[in-house]
């Protein structure tokens, strides 16, 4: 008996099937938290806040890592079209929503608390802002690899996976120690 590849048209559907229940049912989660507010929905949001940041940013070192072991496989090989399959779906069915979540709560949560005050807060906002332009740079990764256009090497993604860990250490230390 030989197992299911993961790569096949099949567990792509069943991957974005659950990628699309999950997201309903959190959809149904913050719908239910505006609709229906408990006592305390700044900790409801914020936890589930907190869920989105930590999925942006495992998508955000995870790809890089995936990216130095794609630059190392041959063009046209199995282990290539297996990498392309990954990357895509880590970048479009894990890292876009987990973005896109992690800014809509993020900015409610600034509106609402601190009403967009605090030099913190506008520090923070700037380099959210440049881990999203890592975001994206990474999305054209993604698509160049797909077309068998990546110009980096092995060596260039290591320093990419870097990026976006400095800017966390700064952001969780302008939230947790509000410096200014």
């Amino acid at each position: 008996m030989t197992p299911e590849r993961q790569t096949g048209e099949g567990p792509g559907r069943r991957a974005r099937l659950r990628v699309a229940l999950v997201l309903a049912v959190l959809a149904a989660v913050i719908a239910l938290l505006v609709f229906y507010p408990p006592d305390e929905l700044y900790l409801w949001l914020k936890a589930l806040h907190i869920v989105a940041v930590i999925s942006w940013m495992a998508g955000l070192l995870y790809l890089p890592r995936l990216f130095v072991y794609h630059t190392d496989a041959p063009v046209g090989s199995a282990q290539s079209e297996t990498f392309k399959i990954m990357e895509r779906r880590l970048y479009r069915m894990i890292m876009q929503p987990a973005m896109g979540l992690t800014w809509l709560l993020g900015l409610y949560l600034a509106w609402s608390v601190y009403g967009f005050k605090g030099g913190w807060l506008h520090a923070k906002l700037l380099l959210v802002l440049l881990l999203s332009a890592v975001d994206q740079y990474y999305g054209r990764a993604v698509a160049a690899f797909s077309r068998d256009e990546n110009r980096n090497t092995g060596r260039q993604w290591r320093i990419w996976n870097e990026a976006p860990a400095v800017l966390m250490v700064l952001i969780v230390i302008l939230v947790v120690v509000k410096p200014f």
